[in-house]
């Protein structure tokens, strides 16, 4: 079973001995991991000095909970979770503005905007410029939707807010987004 094991997860040995308090192969998952939990950070918090400190917050929780680590799943998507928590936590605490769609009204349907998205065929650093540009609750829910993979049902747990909340952020920011990269800047 555990040879089973070690060839199905990533960096089995490495947790491993990272459970027996080898620190020299938790400073090696830091390496593996660091680069990859950065870009996931910044791109929520659109801050370095903040996706910095969610960096070595997250990877300090992960040495000390690393016995709960259980290997059914992947050490990266395990800590990336963390990662996730911890950057949502940094923008609640700046009160990040999350709009209930119950409690506004929508003027506009996104097909009526007149906005076509195969226009957005541009360099990625035009893209990523832009992303950073857009509000922390618009920058958040697109970038966990489009950059991280998560579904609306999980970004509202994460969230703590309506499944209709995240839908809506999401539409609105992908309105924002195509309307900065179509002129230039922010509006």
């Amino acid at each position: 079973m555990l040879v089973e094991l070690a060839a199905t997860i990533p960096h089995y040995d490495l947790i491993e001995r990272c459970k027996q308090g080898d620190t020299l192969s938790f400073k090696k998952l830091y390496e593996l991991y660091s680069k990859a939990m950065f870009n996931t950070s910044f791109r929520i918090l659109n801050s370095v000095v903040e996706a910095e400190d969610v960096l070595q917050e997250a990877f300090m929780d992960a040495y000390r909970h690393i016995q709960r680590f259980e290997n059914r799943s992947n050490f990266g998507a395990w800590l990336k979770q963390i990662v996730v928590n911890k950057s949502i936590n940094v923008l609640r605490k700046k009160k990040m503005d999350l709009v209930d769609i119950e409690k506004t009204t929508v003027t506009e349907k996104p097909e009526d905007s007149g906005i076509d998205e195969r226009e957005i065929q541009m360099k990625v650093l035009e893209v990523r410029k832009a992303i950073q540009q857009l509000p922390d609750g618009y920058r958040t829910v697109l970038s966990l939707y489009l950059l991280e993979g998560y579904d609306h049902e999980e970004i509202a747990q994460i969230l703590n807010v309506a499944e209709s909340t995240t839908r809506t952020q999401y539409i609105r920011a992908k309105q924002k987004l195509l309307m900065i990269l179509k002129t230039g800047g922010i509006q």
